[in-house]
Parts: C-alpha cells; sequence; structure tokens
C-alpha cells in the first residue's frame, strides 16, 4: 500500500564521509563522485543524511568507478529503508521480551513521536527477525560476491535502545555494505565480542583486510583477540570530537561574545524596509549577510562556528569600510 500522509519532515542533518579515502584494491585516492540522501527515522528524531560516496578513477583497477559508500551509513538503518536500527531493536525487545503485541508496539511508538503505521511494525519486526537469525543462514549469492571482491573490511558497532536492555550488534562488509552478523547480547564483554566476530571469520570465504569501529574498550580488545594483526581503525568523527571538545567549548563561547556586538539587525531593516533607495538597499543586503552570518553554526568539530563568524563579520566590515572611503571620495570630488 502505497504512503498516504507525508513523510516526516527532518530534524536535523548529518554528512556522512568515507573514512577509507584510498582505493582497497589499488591503493589509489578515491575521488568524490557524487552525494546520495537518506532520511532516517529513529526513536529520538527524524535525520536527513548526506552520503559522500566515493570510486576509483584508475581504469585499470577492478573497482573502477564502483561507488564506495560511507561506513557509517550502516549504523542509521538497512539499505532503502526508511527507519532506523534503533526503532527495528526496540520493536524486537517489545515483541520478545515484553511479548507486546503489534496495535501495542504501534500505540508506544506514536507516543514517542514516530510516525508509523502498524503495518510498517510488522515489516520491521520481520527485518529484526531476519537481522537476528541472518548468522544461520548461509546465502551463496553473499558468498560469491564476497569470493569476487577479495577480502572484506568489518564494521562493528552495537545499538542498545533503553539502558537495560539487550544490545543489537551488527557486522557489517564496508565494501559490498551487507550485513554479515546480527545478534542481540546482553552485555558487551570482550569474549563476547570475540565470539562473533570468530564466528563471522569462520564463515567468511575471503580474509579481512581491516575493522572499523567506534572507541569502546571491549571493542578494541576483542578485534585484538579474534583478529590479530588485522588493522584496526577507530570512528573519525567520535575521535576528533573527543580531541577537539576544549576547542568546541571555547569556540562557542566566542561566537556568544561576538553575538553580543552586532544586536540590533532588526531594527535598522525597519527603517529602511519601505524605501527603494540605493542605500537603503545596500543597508537590506548588509542586514541580511550579518544574519545569515549569525545562524551558521558550521559543524563541529572540524568547522568552528565562532571562527567562521569572525570571517564573516570582519569581511562585512571591510566591506563597509570600502563604502565608506569611496562615499567620502565622492562628497570630496562634488565640493
Amino acid at each position: 500500500m502505497p504512503r498516504r500522509t507525508r513523510r516526516p519532515k527532518a530534524t536535523r542533518s548529518e554528512v556522512l564521509e568515507c573514512i577509507q579515502q584510498h582505493c582497497p584494491y589499488c591503493g589509489r585516492l578515491m575521488w568524490h563522485a557524487y552525494d546520495n540522501h537518506h532520511t532516517v527515522s529513529g526513536l529520538e528524531d527524524v535525520v536527513h543524511l548526506q552520503l559522500k560516496v566515493r570510486w576509483c578513477v584508475n581504469p585499470a583497477c577492478e573497482r573502477y568507478q564502483v561507488p564506495y559508500r560511507p561506513e557509517e551509513e550502516g549504523r542509521w538503518a538497512l539499505p532503502n529503508h526508511e527507519f532506523g536500527l534503533d526503532v527495528i531493536a526496540q520493536i524486537g525487545a517489545w515483541r520478545y521480551q515484553e511479548h507486546r503485541t503489534v496495535p501495542e508496539i504501534h500505540q508506544r511508538l506514536s507516543q514517542r513521536g514516530v510516525a508509523i503505521s502498524e503495518r510498517s511494525v510488522t515489516n520491521q519486526l520481520e527485518r529484526y527477525d531476519e537481522l537476528v537469525t541472518l548468522s544461520l543462514r548461509q546465502s551463496a549469492q553473499l558468498q560469491q560476491r564476497l569470493t569476487e571482491q577479495g577480502q572484506v573490511i568489518l564494521a562493528v558497532d552495537g545499538l542498545q535502545p533503553d539502558v537495560g536492555h539487550e544490545v543489537l550488534w551488527v557486522i557489517r562488509d564496508c565494501l559490498s555494505c551487507e550485513i554479515l552478523l546480527a545478534r542481540a547480547l546482553l552485555s558487551a564483554a570482550q569474549d563476547d565480542l570475540a565470539a562473533l566476530l570468530q564466528e563471522v571469520v569462520t564463515a567468511l570465504p575471503v580474509p579481512v583486510a581491516g575493522v572499523v569501529s567506534d572507541g569502546q574498550q571491549s571493542i578494541r580488545k576483542a578485534v585484538a583477540k579474534a583478529l590479530p594483526g588485522v588493522a584496526h581503525g577507530l570512528c573519525h568523527f567520535h575521535y576528533l570530537r573527543e580531541a577537539v571538545r576544549p576547542l568546541y567549548e571555547a569556540d562557542r563561547h566566542a561566537k556568544k561574545e561576538l553575538k553580543k556586538r552586532v544586536r540590533g539587525v532588526r531594527p535598522l531593516e525597519r527603517q529602511v524596509e519601505k524605501r527603494e533607495d540605493p542605500a537603503s538597499v545596500a543597508t537590506q543586503g548588509y542586514c541580511q549577510a550579518v544574519r545569515s552570518a549569525l545562524t551558521d553554526d558550521g559543524r563541529a568539530p572540524l568547522d568552528a562556528a565562532g571562527l567562521r563568524l569572525r570571517e564573516r563579520l570582519t569581511q562585512i566590515s571591510a566591506s563597509l569600510a570600502r563604502a565608506e572611503k569611496k562615499r567620502r571620495s565622492r562628497q570630496n570630488y562634488r565640493s
């Protein structure tokens, strides 16, 4: 049945970059080919994902112009799915731990602000069952695809809908975007995660070239135990966010102080909003530039909003100074 209501508007947006920017086959730098967009409805908010897709530009490479999507995409939602993994995990927990019916689950999700139908609840419950039982099924098509690749790069992440509930651990291949294993565990202990990784490695027809995860200590120890000698890359976003936190706080304070110095834009706009002379038009343009600079928050941790605001206000101030200099020159010339 087609959708009869509008999809909820995104409450925030995320830009996902590829952690692996060099081709895993030839080692050449992969170029940014195009952007994909994906809106995911989660338990807390609706996120618009902007995916920076890359591909290899080496004509002699086996993966020439084969899209390589951001590794972090898999932690948000299943391919071509609208609802996030947290929604799927929560539906599974309510169904199998609390034995809730589909209408009861639908009512709970609606109370939490998730726009979803009862039929979609049933579909997500089926996805949950597929994820949990995926490790018991051997797909010949998947095995063939992995064999043609020659290697895999594993992404490991866990999702806990609520504190105290089971954690749904998902292991996927970054090259093929295929989910290799999904299982709910009561803990995130090193031995439990190492057993999951070992189970995946045993079932793979090709070697593991690398692992990508966040900096959780139990994951790092589990990777070292199950895959000794395999390169383990930590999530760049989480690493940079924690490293730059003191600078982020200082930058936010600087932006707050800069905003205090440029208050009063609206009264200026009201004074000239009904006038059409060149001076009024120029004033409106400068007011709009200041307003745009104030509302540009940047994107932490790599884009400092305070520094960007200072740069844009400096450019506006320099432009005003040049305009004033030209005005005085014209007055002196006329006199």
